[in-house]
């Protein structure tokens, strides 16, 4: 990864992954993923967007759920990783290592995204049944906990049910996730919704450590969420997002999605970073520093 010349133990989409023993190093970088590939451009800041606004919820919903975050101060990095502490500044978290559930835990508030192509077609959500009527972007009547597969990179995670989740992880941890999952995103939201943003829909990952299920990886960002601003929202319509639902339409309006996707124009990248940095500061309140 640029900026730091030592070799990861693990490599997702998005993040690095060092493994420090008792603890793990992540390090979020500028990366960009869109239908299943890496893209080759990256969103300058991006990174830093992730880990700090990840942090900020890990620190607000703490009274709700608890979290693997040891720290993201640079006085804390490991000594081998100091030469790269103005790189790694705003982009890294050392955690706890949890034992991570194999399920993405998506919780959808409103209709949108798959969860809208299905319902014009089948009149259901992820195969729940709603309210019949409803429109495009529309508040559903209580948010949904729509599980999938956690897809290796490259590969594409796929929605399951209930039922199937329960087989993969038992029933009363399945449940226990479910629970835990809308409570999460009901804080959430309405922490949000005091900021003037609208939370669609976000994609939660969960851990045990020590024997209690912990909120990991990253939380309530523009890569696992979809953020939409309160003052423009009006259903029946697509909404502006502060997400990377940008660069999807881009790409959609651009590549028939056969062959490797193509570059993104400098204008798409520079609007995309200002619209992460858009999230970041409308949710937090907070000026963000480049």
């Amino acid at each position: 990864m640029a900026g730091v010349d030592i070799k990861p133990d693990a490599q997702g989409k998005v993040r690095d992954l060092y493994d420090l023993g008792d603890r793990l190093l992540l390090v979020a970088s500028d990366r960009i993923s869109a239908f299943d590939y890496i893209l080759d451009d990256e969103i300058p800041h991006k990174g830093q967007v992730l880990t700090q606004l990840s942090c900020f919820w890990f620190d607000l919903l703490g009274d709700v759920v608890d979290n693997h975050l040891i720290s993201a101060d640079v006085a804390d990095l490991p000594e081998e990783f100091q030469p790269y502490a103005d790189y790694l500044r705003g982009r890294f978290m050392l955690v706890r290592k949890a034992k991570m559930f194999p399920i993405e835990c998506v919780v959808r508030g409103y209709l949108a995204g798959s969860g809208w192509d299905e319902y014009q077609r089948e009149g259901t959500v992820c195969g729940i049944e709603v309210p019949q009527g409803l429109a495009n972007a529309a508040k559903l009547p209580e948010p949904l906990f729509t599980p999938s597969t956690k897809a290796a990179v490259g590969d594409h995670d796929e929605p399951i049910s209930f039922e199937r989740c329960a087989e993969l992880i038992g029933t009363d941890e399945a449940t226990a996730l479910r629970d835990l999952a809308v409570r999460v995103y009901q804080a959430a939201a309405e922490r949000a919704a005091e900021r003037g943003v609208i939370i669609a829909d976000t994609k939660f990952e969960f851990g045990v450590v020590d024997g209690k299920i912990v909120l990991a990886d990253e939380a309530l960002t523009p890569d696992s969420s979809r953020f939409w601003p309160a003052a423009t929202y009006e259903e029946g319509v697509d909404q502006p997002s502060f997400d990377k639902q940008f660069v999807r339409d881009w790409l959609n309006a651009n590549w028939d999605r056969t062959g490797a996707p193509p570059r993104l124009p400098q204008d798409v990248i520079d609007a995309t970073s200002e619209k992460y940095i858009q999230a970041y500061e409308a949710i937090t309140g907070r000026a963000f520093e480049r």
